[in-house]
């Protein structure tokens, strides 16, 4: 396998995904259902015309009911969400992971309910605030809606980031703030068996439909489960245990001992018998999936990844658009590279493909240049002709400036585990003339993940608004499970406890230096920690935290990932080079993605597409494969983000000319927080902090 088969096949092999508290999209719609009638009831009532604030006071006490009840329909939802819930006015509840749902008509009638409520307000009536709260939660409504008849496509043992993967993070990270968190998680370990049995059974309605899931994906969900269950003593349900307890005040060193002893009795008695059940109802299972390729050939495959797509991404671009927009972003991309290398248009960079490959390939032939008045290049210099820069501090020229003298870094927001990315960064220097710095920046002193982020912290100010205070930690993947999570997460902390962060970085895929910085960007500063907690300190309306836009999400944690490259100590031309192609190979893994999926590539067609672009290798390919296979829209969700907000940075700076300000630009992205982009453009620049 040459360098760049590995670089590239080492991007895709994992994600970082932003571990979110609520556990499957099954429990947002479920709970709608047992409250809708009241709410109905209570917000119907009456003829008479509200005033303004009244009409705005009642949509708050809607979205607060709403939030309410969903947040407090489980309790690792509750616990993430609300570290205090009784001033939400939310009691004791029943202590449950909630079950997975299998009937479609009734996700689909619990969404109609909400949507009855929400019709009873007029939107013109409400804040700008609210009126944007309103638009996010009629358009996530609708999805859903759409959604419901797909309810059995939808796999929660994905291989990316399933719930068997998921749930020890969650449980590891489950913070005691008094004794009654440490006995509530206790019998919550002893519900997994059940919380698994309706997973399983879930799993059984997809066999019986046909649409369970190929035996190399389920090959795959039955190893992770196998190195879960044989971690043993070393397991870090117990060392996290130990180590939560012994932070807790108020027990004595009597309770601490019965505490962990009852914590290892419930892993050994209730969690890992879950897991081996799984695992060998998930092997009882394999043979009856009956496709071993893409979504398209399942009955209405393609519908549902049209639906995929859209819910991940927040496009309401159609797949054929989202593909032509990637091509054109990987053109600019590649003319950007010829730029800073002084190729020709007769030449190419290395193993990167020509612009004149055929359209079966996927690649990015369009047919036509693209020159600097229309880039989205982030490290070039441009005109004032609408171009969203990042590479040059001329914040009063137009450009979206990200400071002059800032230099480049290199994570990946798919993370590329390797040692390969400091070849490549060497590689891009020698292309160059300048190999030397390339060690340099390989050798540079970024080992102290906290000082990486007060760095970025610091240094975004130049661009992005300032950050609000906040305390961050960072830990490490245990090793046993390096291999089956991702390169690095952000664990979103509880909406009313913002300040307090975890960044969690997979040591195993941290090749260099500059992995782990662009990592931390990804993760930490500008990306979600910066993200999430600024908009916190907006005070939105709760209800907010209950719609994850994926393509927001990532989206805008990859533009800070990309914007990362021109910020650590590497010369601009090796921050365009790096940057550049990391975009290129998320795109590729995107073209690849719709390929597989929407338009029925075999793994011959998909080792033909990568043939293009050095890549020939048939294991390599057949991994790649599988993983597309068993994450649909995936990629998808943070390149087409990344490249939204591209464009809407662009048709800002061509908007407002001289006037456009890319501090201003982020600011107003920001406020408006994670919505689909067509709210996001709609809003930006109207939402101020409690604005009316």
């Amino acid at each position: 396998m040459s360098k760049f088969q590995k670089y590239i096949f080492d991007w895709a092999e994992s994600a970082c995904p932003v571990w979110k508290s609520t556990m499957g999209r099954k429990f947002v719609r479920l709970v709608f259902v047992f409250f809708a009638a009241f709410l109905i009831s209570f917000f119907l009532q009456g003829c008479r015309k509200q005033t303004p604030e009244e009409s705005n006071l009642a949509f708050e006490k809607f979205t607060n009911e709403l939030f309410c009840q969903e947040t407090s329909s489980n309790t690792i939802s509750l616990h993430y969400t609300l570290r205090n819930p009784e001033d939400y006015g939310i009691q004791k509840i029943p202590i449950t992971y909630g079950m997975y749902e299998t009937d479609e008509n009734m996700v689909r009638a619990s969404v109609e309910n909400i949507q009855r409520a929400l019709e009873a307000f007029d939107p013109e009536e409400l804040f700008v605030s609210n009126q944007l709260t309103y638009d996010v939660l009629d358009y996530y409504m609708e999805r859903l809606k759409e959604d419901a008849e797909f309810t059995l496509y939808e796999e929660p043992l994905g291989l990316v980031s399933g719930i068997h993967t998921q749930l020890p993070v969650l449980l590891s990270e489950y913070q005691f703030y008094d004794r009654e968190d440490v006995d509530i998680y206790l019998e919550l370990m002893k519900k997994t068996p059940d919380y698994f049995q309706s997973l399983i059974e879930f799993e059984q309605a997809k066999s019986d439909a046909g649409l369970f899931m190929s035996d190399n994906a389920a090959n795959q969900v039955i190893e992770q489960c196998r190195v879960f269950m044989n971690m043993g003593e070393s397991n870090y349900l117990i060392s996290t245990f130990v180590d939560r307890i012994q932070q807790l005040s108020g027990i004595s060193e009597e309770e601490r001992s019965t505490y962990i002893q009852r914590n290892a009795l419930m892993l050994s008695s209730y969690v890992l018998p879950a897991y081996s059940k799984l695992s060998a109802e998930v092997q009882r299972m394999m043979g009856s999936g009956k496709n071993e390729q893409g979504l398209c050939y399942f009955p209405e495959g393609k519908e549902y990844y049209e639906q995929v797509v859209r819910m991940s991404t927040g496009s309401e671009r159609s797949v054929a658009d989202m593909k032509e927009l990637t091509k054109k972003q990987i053109v600019e991309d590649l003319e950007a590279m010829e730029r800073v290398l002084g190729i020709t248009e007769n030449e190419k960079i290395g193993d990167l493909p020509r612009r004149g490959n055929a359209e079966n390939s996927g690649s990015a032939a369009q047919g036509e240049s693209v020159d600097n008045d229309g880039s989205a290049a982030q490290g070039e210099s441009v005109d004032n002709s609408g171009s969203a820069s990042q590479g040059e501090n001329t914040e009063n020229s137009g450009n979206a400036a990200q400071g002059e003298s800032v230099n480049n870094g290199g994570s990946a927001s798919q993370g590329e585990h390797v040692d390969l990315r400091e070849q490549v960064s060497q590689e891009a220097a020698a292309l160059i003339g300048n190999p030397e710095l390339a060690h340099e920046a390989a050798a540079m002193d970024t080992a102290n993940p906290i000082s990486i982020l007060n760095g970025l912290k610091k240094e975004i100010g130049k661009a992005f608004p300032a950050a609000p205070d906040t305390t961050v930690s960072v830990k490490y993947v245990p090793e046993a499970l390096q291999g089956n999570l991702s390169p690095a997460f952000y664990m979103i902390p509880a909406i009313d406890s913002y300040k307090e962060n975890v960044i969690y970085v997979n040591q195993a895929h941290m090749g260099n230096p500059l992995i782990l910085f662009t990592t931390l960007a990804h993760e930490g500063f500008p990306g979600h920690l910066y993200q999430n907690v600024y908009y916190a300190g907006t005070d939105p309306d709760p209800v907010r935290s209950m719609f994850s836009i994926g393509g927001y999400i990532e989206g805008w944690a990859t533009y800070a990932e990309m914007c990362s490259y021109y910020l650590a100590p590497i010369t601009k031309e090796q921050a365009v080079i790096l940057q550049k192609n990391s975009s290129i190979i998320l795109g590729l893994y995107t073209l690849a993605d719709i390929g597989i999926h929407y338009e029925g590539w075999s793994r011959t067609d998909l080792l033909a597409f990568f043939s293009n672009y050095g890549i020939q290798d048939v294991n390599t390919v057949n991994r790649v494969y599988d993983l597309i296979l068993g994450s649909p829209g995936n990629y998808a969700k943070y390149y087409i983000g990344y490249v939204e907000f591209l464009e809407l940075k662009k048709k800002a700076a061509a908007e407002k000319g001289t006037d456009f300000s890319q501090k201003q630009f982020h600011e107003d992205v920001l406020k408006t927080g994670p919505a689909p982009f067509e709210l996001v453009e709609k809003y930006m620049g109207k939402c101020e902090d409690g604005g009316e």
